[in-house]
């Protein structure tokens, strides 16, 4: 994958305009908090990924303005551009890519990231939803098909909730979203089972080479439907009285969530901050691999206000899992890091 070079935009939150140049190791972004260091982030992640990871257009457009405009240029001497414009109350978003125009960021034209945000030291922890888009988002990074099934799953998900919440509905009215949402959630389901398989043939491995000793790590996938024995159409229709009280949809990957077993203990309730923080680094270093392995393309690796929630010696182990890698980083102090660039926001 080719480096970045230079980030400018328009308009963007807080930002009138920002012109950033890049290293082609590590870049460092220093300031308050809300000076505007996160944002720089989200205008790199949507040239790349063709949306935000915190917000939509309208949000993101700087008040009393009527559009957004980023330029994101490579190593190469390419570059391309975005444009978000208000039309009628709604952001309406356009972009460029060697002189071809669209709404939309094609999939040929998506390039790995790897994003990690302090939230993420809490996975384990956190939310079952926190735990699906990190499998969701690591996948995704790699896996087109994945990608696209996840996405007309949640529309198809979207519409029948929707329904559901209606005062006057026929079974029949909900026949099509299900066949959708038995589809793709099938398509969801394998591939996540997959994809916790592969991790784990890698996590205890990498999780010894971070901590330096001899623990075990498995992630165990607490899928709710068992596909090579339940249809998933079929718990569907089974589960529309329930569904029609309660306002939405009870059964399907939405649901899913993993568990993390430290020496066939859930580290939630046995693992240490360091021991908790070392399962994470271990994740990432695997995210890092895997999508190299898949793509042929090293991601590139925003942090986002990350190295303040580390100490000194996982501050250096994450540079070096991540060192065949460009970075960009924020923080809101100073970091002393060898072949870097340091910006201060004011």
């Amino acid at each position: 994958m080719e480096k970045i070079s230079n980030l400018k935009i328009e308009n963007f939150r807080s930002h009138e305009f920002y012109d950033i140049s890049f290293h082609n190791k590590v870049t460092i972004i220093t300031g308050n908090n809300g000076i505007g260091k996160t944002s720089i982030l989200e205008a790199i992640y949507i040239m790349l990924r063709g949306k935000s990871f915190k917000g939509v257009d309208s949000d993101i457009i700087k008040r009393q303005k009527e559009y957004y405009s980023i330029k994101l240029s490579f190593s190469n001497g390419l570059y391309r551009t975005c444009q978000s414009r208000r039309i009628n109350g709604k952001a309406k978003k356009k972009f460029v890519i060697e002189d071809k125009t669209s709404t939309l960021l094609g999939n040929k034209n998506k390039l790995p990231i790897i994003l990690f945000e302090p939230d993420d030291l809490n996975l384990i922890s956190g939310s079952p939803s926190r735990r699906r888009a990190f499998i969701d988002n690591f996948i995704s990074s790699y896996d087109l098909d994945y990608e696209d099934a996840l996405k007309r799953y949640e529309k198809a998900l979207k519409q029948r909730n929707a329904i559901l919440k209606q005062e006057v509905i026929k079974e029949d009215d909900l026949f099509v979203w299900n066949v959708a949402l038995s589809r793709y959630g099938s398509v969801i389901i394998a591939k996540r089972d997959d994809f916790l398989r592969e991790i784990n043939l890698k996590l205890t491995n990498e999780y010894r080479h971070i901590a330096k000793n001899k623990d075990v790590i498995v992630l165990d996938y607490k899928c709710t439907i068992d596909i090579k024995k339940e249809n998933i159409a079929q718990l569907l229709i089974n589960s529309y009285q329930k569904d029609r009280i309660l306002g939405h949809t009870s059964v399907g990957p939405h649901l899913d969530d993993f568990d993390v077993y430290l020496n066939s203990k859930k580290a939630v309730n046995s693992a240490s901050r360091g021991e908790n923080r070392s399962i994470i680094l271990a994740l990432k270093s695997i995210e890092s691999d895997i999508i190299y392995q898949k793509t042929r393309k090293r991601p590139l690796i925003l942090l986002d206000d990350v190295f303040s929630e580390l100490d000194e010696l996982r501050q250096k182990q994450l540079l070096n899992i991540f060192k065949d890698c460009q970075i960009v980083l924020t923080s809101v102090n100073g970091i002393n890091i060898d072949n870097s660039l340091e910006y201060h926001l004011k």
